[in-house]
Parts: C-alpha cells; structure tokens; sequence
C-alpha cells in the first residue's frame, strides 16, 4: 500500500497493546502504520456495572464513528466487546489468533483456603462486574460475596493490592498479553470448560470500512479463519440469545480433530443457577441454533433421573437438575471398604509423584496417614478427585480432564517420564493411567479399597440413568434390565464401555465429573 495506516485504539495499556501488536504485524508485511488514541463512552463511565456495557458498543461507537468518517483507516477491539451487528458500512476484516481464554481467580495469599473450591476462604468478597461470572462463579461457590470490579487490567489488579477484595476474576489473555507479573497472589486458573468465557473472548478484530477492498486484501495475512468459524457459532449464539452482554452468558466453541465443541453457560438474573450445554457437530451449519434450542423455556426435560451416586444437598448436579423441577433418585449400588490399615510411609521418600484416578482412592489413602516428602507432586483424574484431595489440604500439580483415560495417560507419561509414581487404586484396578506411561517410569499400586456390591438392588422407572463407575453398572444390570424409554449416561469411557458389552446406547458426557453429568442430562 502507498500510504500510512492509521489505527484507532482506545487508549488503556491492554488496548494500546493490542494496536501495537497489529502495528507490528502490519510492519512484517511492510505496512506502515500509526496509533491514534479515541476516548470512548465506556472509559469515561466508571459508575455503571462493567458487564451492562460491554457488548452493547459502550467501548467500540467513537472508535467506529471516527472509521466512517474517514479518520482514521482501522480500529482494532477486544472481539468480545462488539456488538453482535457491524454498523452499516464496517466490516471485520481480520481476526487474530485466540489466546487462552481461561479465566484467572487471583487470591490474597492470607484469603487462601486450599480445602475449599477454587481455593477462596469461606464468604470470600470477588471482585468482578460480569453477571457470566458471577452466575457460574456462585454456581460453584454460594457462600461467595460478588461485588462490582470496574477499571482497566492494572488498575484492577492494584484494587486487590490495596485490599478492597479478597479476590479478583480477570481474564488471562489481558494478564498474559501485558505480561504482568502474579506472584504475589495465589493464581487459580479456571479453563473455557469449568468457566465458560464471553464469546469471542482472548481475540482481536480489525474493523475497517466495507468499501475499503484493498485493505481488506491487504490484511489477509493477518487473518485466521480458523478462529473466524469458530467465533461465527459464538457470537450467532450470542446473537441469537438478544446480543445483551448484560445477560449471564458464556459461550465457547473449539475445533477438536474434525469436531466442533460448544460449550454454553446461561442463566436469566447474575445470581441463578446457570444451566450449561456441551454440544458437538462435525460442521457449524445450524450449530448455533441447535444450541439455542436446548435453553428454550418450553422445551420438555426429563421427569426424573436416576444417578448412582449419594448427593448432597449442595451437590452441583443437584441444584442443576432440581431447577427444572425434575425429581432425583439418588444412592450407590456398591459399598466401598478398606482393604488396608497400615501403611510405611517410608516408601514415600522414594516417591515423585502420587496419582489418584478417584475421589475414593484420595479418602481411603489419607486414612492412612502418609507423610510426604516436601517435593512430592500429586496428579488427579478429574475435578471430583481434585476437589477431594483439597479437603486434605493439597493442591494438584496436574488435572486430567476429559473422559478418555488414554488421553490423560499421554499426557501425564510426559511429566513423569524417569520418575516413580505411587497409583493408591482399588482393588481389582483397570489400571488406565498406568497402562499408558513409558517404560521408563517406575509404577507402584497400591490398592487402598475395593468394591462390594449390594445384595438386592431394584430397577428404577426414571426416564434417564446415570451410572458414575463400572462396578455400579454391573451392580445394576445383574438383576434389572433397561426399559426401552430410558436413557442412558456413563461417566466415562471405561464406564461406558461396559454398555458397549451390552450393546446399548449411552451418552457420553464431555467431563467425569458433576458439571459434565448435568451438561448431558440437559441437552437431553
């Protein structure tokens, strides 16, 4: 191009950051370019809830306005903070590679609870203006006072310092981007999965006027479209819901293999129980509005749903369920006894890193009273086991997630690979995870319980089953049989490979845990 580019940006430290970035990328391609800085509506109002203006073009107008009138030739946004419509005569000519949109949970190191979720000490004050938020943080945490959070990135952050909050919720691809250093606070990292982000949230857009082909040609080499596709399901689900950012909605699509993975939270008030969707469709024709679908308020959910598990009152599947009126028949088919008393914890001063595939083989282990080496790493399969190992007032070093024990197997081989890892297990284990890491880590069982199943279990007449083990499935199908209206759901793959046996349908919930057992008894 034959002349210097003007890019209009709004002017906090992550906006001009993010100018700077297409700057840069613009002089790659030798294109020239300069910054200019427009003040918009919603950097003069700090007065209101952050979460009623964003979306709404409270931080996009003045930037757009200056591009129609020919001011400036390009304004770069946080994608997440247009509006669902380009005004007449704009375009979004380029998208920019997604960074991580997980959320960060920063913490006050004396608000730290370790034996709590999330980390935050009882009746911890959040600070965060965004109803999505507030909506699955509470969904998590009830006991949590939610209170408003306005200001850009740093200022935010010296809010925490100065102790106005115990906590604070920030996105990480703001964080990561002005490269900010957290170590003052304790950091927990919420993924797209357990907290689902705004849709187009970690992405940059370029906005120029539709007339203007030979820039938009020009910045094609900017563009993703990977991530456009991904984006087009996001923001139609958004669209679709009304376009109100103010809404509690959360919305992620990710492209995995040849699969299309949404994940969507969303609740009418900040302070309701969200309901979540975990969708897949091999394209992203209609996708969007399938989505929408499911959270239709005339839509039929199930009657009644039997899960094979004991449930608290505060249980997520619970309160997820429960507020569709839908009845719960809950209680084990299995008992779980200890098959040993006595443990040397000698051995574990030879121990790197101990591993839990349940949130059994996490309580049955600490009633043996081990004492570990200070260095010693812990891994879990699941949330339910990392929740577990919490109330025993130790963090994870890893997560598995998802309900492809292989998959997890793979990616644990790679940080214990050399090392020795200790399996507390049941008796009888499948033993997935060991399966699957190299020969050269040294692997000891140690199994901790097994399973005993009860005498006499009777069929239940819900219109959906919900097994959480192998072993309940057996216990289940040793007398009853599956009546043809039923449904079925299997935590995981293991456990839903006994159905394969059977040659019956299930489905197949995206995690092994709560969150993603109520997920597939609401797309139901």
């Amino acid at each position: 191009m034959d002349r210097t580019l003007i890019i209009g940006t709004r002017g906090s430290e992550l906006a001009l950051w993010q100018a700077n970035f297409v700057k840069d990328s613009l002089a790659a391609i030798n294109i020239p370019a300069e910054l200019k800085i427009i003040k918009t509506q919603g950097d003069r109002i700090l007065n209101l809830s952050f979460d009623k203006l964003e979306g709404k073009g409270f931080f996009t107008k003045e930037l757009e306005e200056e591009l129609l009138a020919g001011k400036i030739d390009l304004a770069v946004h946080s994608h997440k903070d247009l509006p669902t419509e380009n005004p007449a005569g704009l375009i979004i000519a380029a998208v920019s590679e997604r960074e991580d949109p997980s959320e960060l949970l920063l913490i006050l190191k004396d608000c730290v609870d370790v034996r709590q979720k999330l980390s935050l000490k009882f009746g911890a004050a959040v600070g965060t203006s965004s109803n999505r938020r507030k909506a699955q943080l509470l969904a998590y945490r009830p006991d949590l006072e939610i209170q408003d959070l306005r200001g850009n990135v740093p200022t935010r952050i010296q809010k925490l310092r100065n102790e106005s909050y115990d906590a604070i919720m920030l996105a990480k691809a703001g964080v990561s981007r002005l490269g900010i250093d957290l170590s003052e606070f304790h950091v927990e990292e919420l993924t797209p999965v357990e907290l689902i982000p705004a849709a187009a949230q970690g992405v940059m857009a370029i906005q120029i006027r539709e007339s203007d082909q030979e820039l938009f040609n020009a910045l094609q080499p900017l563009n993703h479209p990977d991530v456009a596709e991904e984006l087009a399901v996001e923001r139609t689900v958004l669209k679709l819901f009304g376009g109100g950012c103010h809404l509690p909605l959360g919305c992620y699509c990710h492209k995995d293999d040849d699969v299309f993975q949404v994940f969507t939270s969303k609740a009418d008030e900040d302070d309701e129980f969200p309901d979540r969707l975990f969708m897949e469709s091999k394209t992203t024709e209609g996708l969007a509005e399938k989505v929408v679908a499911k959270f239709a308020k005339d839509r039929k959910h199930p009657q009644s749903v039997f899960i094979s598990r004991d449930l608290s009152e505060q249980s997520y599947f619970r309160k997820a369920i429960e507020k569709h009126g839908i009845i719960i028949e809950a209680h084990s088919l299995i008992r779980t006894v200890p098959v040993i008393t006595k443990f040397d914890s000698y051995i574990l001063k030879h121990i790197d890193w101990v591993f839990f595939s349940s949130k059994n083989a996490v309580d049955y282990f600490f009633l043996l009273n081990p004492l570990f080496p200070k260095d010693v790493k812990f891994g879990v399969m699941g949330s339910g086991s990392e929740e577990m190992l919490r109330r025993k007032g130790h963090f994870t070093n890893y997560v598995g997630t998802g309900n492809d024990a292989a998959d997890v197997a793979k990616q644990f081989a790679e940080l214990t690979n050399g090392t020795t890892v200790l399996f507390p297990c049941a008796e009888g284990s499948m033993r997935s995870i060991q399966q699957g890491l190299s020969a050269d880590t040294k692997i000891i069982d140690l199994p901790v319980y097994e399973t005993v199943m009860e005498e006499e279990v009777e069929a239940s007449g819900a219109d959906v089953l919900v097994f959480t083990s192998p072993s309940n499935v057996d216990a289940y199908f040793a007398e009853n049989l599956l009546d043809p209206y039923q449904k079925v759901v299997a935590i995981g793959k293991s456990t839903g490979k006994k159905f394969d046996e059977m040659g019956v349908k299930y489905i197949l919930p995206f995690s092994p845990d709560e969150v993603g057992l109520a997920e597939a008894v609401f797309g139901i």
